[in-house]
């Protein structure tokens, strides 16, 4: 029997967070991300977890922006038929800034990282939010994906 279709979502989480995030955690809230928003399957996405400098470098690098961002979304652009499954994108989290925007919104960390992955893949999906109508839609498939997770998080979402 044909295994059917699935996404593939890289983790790499630097050394010194792996004791507070899981790649199982962060896995989940992609592929509901993904789900939710009825994505090509199969597809590819990759996400990493690393501090303030690797988030400042990469704002600096492809956003002209010299400071710490919480998540940063990069398409791969259009895929190519004889590829196979799609590539997405990367995504690229601030452990630092996730852990701040927590204890702000009062609730856990782990909550936060959800909350940037479904952030990062509804950007590599094409949402945004630089209008009002935008960041109401990309805000709604938010809650209802943290929803879906059980997410217990009361913070509007993050402004990257």
């Amino acid at each position: 029997m044909a295994r059917p279709a699935a996404y593939t979502i890289h983790v790499e989480i630097a050394p010194r967070y792996r004791r507070w995030v899981t790649a199982a955690t962060l896995r989940a809230a992609a592929r509901a991300a993904l789900r939710h928003q009825h994505a090509p399957c199969p597809a590819a996405l990759s996400v990493r977890v690393t501090g303030d400098a690797d988030l400042r470098a990469l704002n600096r690098r492809f956003r002209a922006e010299d400071h710490a961002t919480d998540v940063l979304s990069f398409p791969s652009g259009p895929a190519l038929p004889a590829a196979g499954a799609p590539y997405l994108g990367d995504i690229a989290v601030s452990y630092a800034r996730a852990a701040a925007q927590a204890r702000r919104g009062r609730h856990s960390v782990q909550a936060e990282l959800q909350l940037l992955v479904v952030h990062g893949v509804l950007h590599l999906l094409g949402h945004d939010h630089a209008t009002p109508a935008e960041q109401a839609a990309m805000w709604a498939a938010q809650a209802e994906v943290l929803r879906q997770l059980g997410a217990a998080i009361t913070a509007p979402g993050p402004l990257d």
